[in-house]
């Protein structure tokens, strides 16, 4: 099942309980806005962030910290130029080797691995990720319910039940019967994006693309070479030529667009190499799988991307518990490359995997005299200090670090864990009910704060914020489940 479909489906289910229940009262629309009459920017971040949720709960995200901060700097570049601060973008690679991205409503961008390893340069990607914030900035998932809100809403609700009993009992053939009960054809037909919503995408991404920074014939590049790709049958093309169609004329016209604007010559920021082999270590199946592969690029002369490919032939030393190997290669890389915070963690890693302790920690601790509040290095660090006795300072570092940026519910984890290592079972508990909301639990969050609150010997600045907190959660819930601290 597509999950641009699956968007849509529980859209338009959650416009109906709204219309039908009286659920949500959302402020008057805009002047000159119809789809807002149908569904907010507030609605669309809400049906965003759940759906979001429920892809990190069934794991499917890369939570790799490099990863995720590098996909995050890019699309944030794009999104910059893209709108003056109406939405706020959350970018993310899933777990996926089918070539595709998906635009949520809200504001977040998935990008499929495959997509991310088949593309041949930065502004390829950027390109995806520019096509998929324009399907936000211009209002595509709202703009669709306005245009089909006449549609069955049992319809719908039915199609949306059979593709989550689908989901709960991980059966594809559960959904795609449910589906076809539900009459698909016809909401298929109200699904997709239309063509001229293609086209609007394509238009306004390719301008944001050279606005940022990056080559706008990477759009069409990259479009064409999925087009060349594909095979006489539709079932053989990416799965993104299936829900983002394109045909040579698309292709001619964005090019065509593309040459309007001149941004001189664009390189690939290192840290596009440095994800790629990063992700091609994390989805290949065994790490020789990924040694042999980094082998034979290194093997090929006319390969330009040398220091992702020896950083590549690192990490799967490394994977392969070949410590004394790997820690040699990110010396030499550390050495030519000394502002790469990659290779200062990949060097950490390898004395910790040698018993190297006292070694590894003076890396990390250098680095973050270097990169002070850098996100992946500091998350490394402070699992390093818990994993080797020192959960007091994990707590500390982590605690400076999410003070200053919004943090990610592993990360609140994170710092739950070295509180709770580190003796402090009142913020541990805290820490816990800001992880239970930021995957959306309200109950769970509001039992951490009164656990917190049973805590003897509370401060009253700590007994405040919890009680405040608490207060906050439980006007949240529905009255059914609240309960008294």
């Amino acid at each position: 099942m597509p999950l641009r479909n699956l968007i849509f489906a529980i859209t338009v289910l959650s416009l109906a309980t709204q219309q039908v229940f009286g659920a949500v009262n959302d402020d008057l629309p805009d002047i000159g806005s119809p789809s807002d009459s149908v569904l907010s920017k507030a609605r669309e971040a809400q049906i965003g962030r759940s759906m979001y949720r429920s892809l990190l709960s069934a794991e499917r995200i890369v939570l790799d910290p490099e990863i995720q901060e590098y996909i995050q700097d890019v699309g944030q570049k794009l999104a910059a130029q893209a709108q003056d601060g109406d939405f706020n973008f959350h970018f993310f690679v899933i777990d996926d080797p089918a070539i595709n991205a998906f635009a949520l409503p809200g504001g977040y961008i998935g990008v499929h691995s495959g997509l991310l390893l088949a593309t041949n340069n930065e502004s390829e990607l950027a390109g995806v990720l520019a096509h998929e914030i324009s399907h936000v900035t211009q209002r595509h998932i709202s703009r669709a319910v306005f245009a089909n809100q006449k549609a069955s809403i049992l319809t719908m609700a039915a199609m949306l039940g059979a593709i989550l009993l689908g989901a709960a009992t991980g059966s594809s053939d559960v959904i795609q019967g449910g589906i076809m009960a539900s009459q698909t054809m016809a909401a298929q037909q109200q699904i997709n994006f239309t063509r001229s919503n293609e086209y609007e995408a394509d238009r306004f991404g390719v301008g944001v693309l050279a606005a940022a920074g990056f080559d706008p014939m990477g759009m069409p590049a990259f479009f064409a070479t999925l087009a060349r790709k594909s095979g006489p049958m539709a079932s053989q093309a990416p799965e993104f030529l299936r829900t983002h169609p394109v045909t040579i004329s698309r292709i001619a016209e964005t090019r065509s667009r593309a040459e309007d604007y001149s941004v001189g010559e664009v390189r690939d920021a290192v840290g596009y190499s440095l994800s790629r082999a990063r992700l091609r270590t994390l989805t290949s199946s065994t790490p020789e799988r990924a040694l042999e592969y980094f082998r034979a690029q290194a093997d090929d002369t006319g390969k330009t991307d040398n220091i992702g490919t020896q950083y590549g032939i690192a990490l799967a030393e490394l994977d392969l518990a070949q410590y004394d190997k790997a820690e040699k290669l990110f010396r030499e890389l550390l050495s030519a490359n000394e502002g790469v915070i990659h290779f200062h963690t990949g060097l950490a890693a390898a004395q910790l995997g040698g018993n190297k302790v006292d070694e590894a920690l003076a890396t990390y601790q250098r680095a973050m005299d270097l990169f002070p509040r850098n996100i992946p290095l500091t998350i490394r660090y402070s699992e390093a200090l818990l994993d080797y006795g020192q959960p007091g300072l994990a707590h500390t570092i982590l605690l400076d670090l999410l003070n200053q940026v919004p943090p990610t519910a592993p990360q609140v984890r994170l710092i739950a864990l070295a509180a709770s290592a580190a003796g402090d079972t009142a913020d541990a508990h805290y820490y816990m009910a800001e992880y239970h909301l930021l995957t959306g639990n309200l109950m769970m969050a509001a039992d951490q704060l009164r656990l917190a609150l049973s805590i003897p010997d509370l401060d009253n600045v700590q007994q405040a914020r919890f009680l405040s907190r608490l207060e906050q959660i439980q006007h949240w819930m529905p009255k059914t489940e609240k309960r008294t601290h």
